[in-house]
């Protein structure tokens, strides 16, 4: 995306009475975020049911100075802006209402990849939820080693999940409730360091802002957005991991978690998340991997493979040529990650794509060729 679209988007971000969903709104209504901008005196005949609240919000021009000083702050240090119109972008987020508007990046792993799985739980991880880790993220690397492990870099389940994730060679992902000039908690900077050669740090935030509370609520829905599933390791009655897996039921998104001891603290949350079939009871990393249907041979051999399909256009094509390599279906949110098309098309075309008998749709979100 060209430089003057990605600064009027993240100054979108930061101006006063507009959040995500209004921003949302306005992009979708004027076609880009340079109209609101750089016509911001037209506005009112542009989109004439727009409140005047709304209108006056764009005369700051103090907001533009300052996130132009973001852009070469990230260009500097080499942290790369990403907005939904970026290939780079996540696709999974850009099928969330409220994905933001840009990310900063900093790091060497593909956010679209393959198999991307968050893990979130208790600051106060006992040993039990620590050994979980380390053993769930150890066999997970033989049955998908190109998995990646999503957290929040914080105490407790998030920092061990990411150290566990580096001890055994996968990638991680640390999603911040803050800038890219800070670690926090500070104590984490190391690991963090290293995680930026293996995997990355993601922050919707600009430089010089706080990790105050209600930030974490905000990146925890990048947490649960940006995987295909979200594994709860240690959770009490209340916590940010279980707002987490909230919100990745709210996504459509799997979620799991591993039961504890009947009466103690740290597994309370997690029981409960099972007991309320709000999550799957997870033992190990296998039941993940079968559950998520990715144990399923990656191509078909070319002797059985269709070489005739009545007539597609472009798009048809690209998603017959992914659902060849999984014989026994795929998710329709992983479908979409690997063509790069979006959700809102996805549907239409599998539709399509069922009428003329060439897909079936499965349960679960599952489609496959028929």
């Amino acid at each position: 995306m060209n430089t003057s679209e990605t600064l009027y988007r993240l100054a979108l971000t930061q101006l006063p009475g507009i959040g995500i969903n209004h921003a949302h709104t306005l992009l979708q209504a004027a076609g880009n975020a340079t109209v609101l901008f750089e016509h911001r005196k037209e506005l009112p005949d542009i989109l004439p049911d727009m409140p005047a609240r709304l209108v006056q919000a764009f005369d700051h021009p103090e907001i533009l100075r300052r996130c132009e000083a973001e852009l070469s702050f990230a260009e500097k240090n080499r942290i790369a802006c990403l907005t939904e119109e970026d290939e780079a972008y996540p696709s999974r987020l850009r099928e969330c209402s409220d994905a933001p508007l840009v990310l900063f990046y900093q790091g060497t792993a593909d956010l679209n990849r393959r198999h991307i799985i968050s893990m979130v739980g208790t600051r106060n991880a006992t040993d039990y939820g620590k050994d979980l880790c380390l053993r769930f993220i150890r066999d997970l690397k033989e049955s998908l080693p190109d998995a990646i492990i999503v957290s929040g870099l914080a105490y407790g389940i998030d920092i061990h999940a990411h150290r566990a994730a580096l001890q055994c060679g996968l990638d991680t992902i640390g999603v911040l409730a803050h800038g890219l000039d800070r670690i926090y908690p500070f104590v984490h900077r190391n690991t963090a360091s290293e995680m930026t050669s293996h995997g990355g740090l993601l922050t919707e935030f600009m430089s010089g802002t706080n990790p105050d509370r209600q930030n974490f609520v905000k990146r925890n829905r990048i947490v649960a957005g940006i995987s295909d599933a979200t594994v709860v390791v240690e959770s009490a009655k209340k916590g940010g991991s279980l707002i987490t897996a909230e919100i990745a039921e709210g996504y459509h998104r799997d979620c799991f978690a591993f039961p504890g001891r009947i009466g103690d603290a740290f597994s309370e949350g997690c029981n409960h998340l099972i007991s309320a079939n709000r999550a799957v009871l997870l033992q190990s990393a296998d039941e993940l991997v079968k559950a998520m249907n990715w144990d399923c041979p990656k191509e078909i051999p070319q002797a059985i493979q269709r070489q005739l399909f009545p007539e597609m256009n472009p798009e048809e094509s690209r998603i017959v040529q992914i659902l060849r390599k999984y014989p026994e279906g795929i998710q329709v949110n992983s479908l979409v990650v690997e063509s790069n098309i979006a959700i809102t098309s996805m549907t239409g075309i599998l539709f399509e794509l069922e009428l003329k008998g060439v897909v079936k749709s499965l349960a679960g979100g599952m489609y496959r060729l028929v």
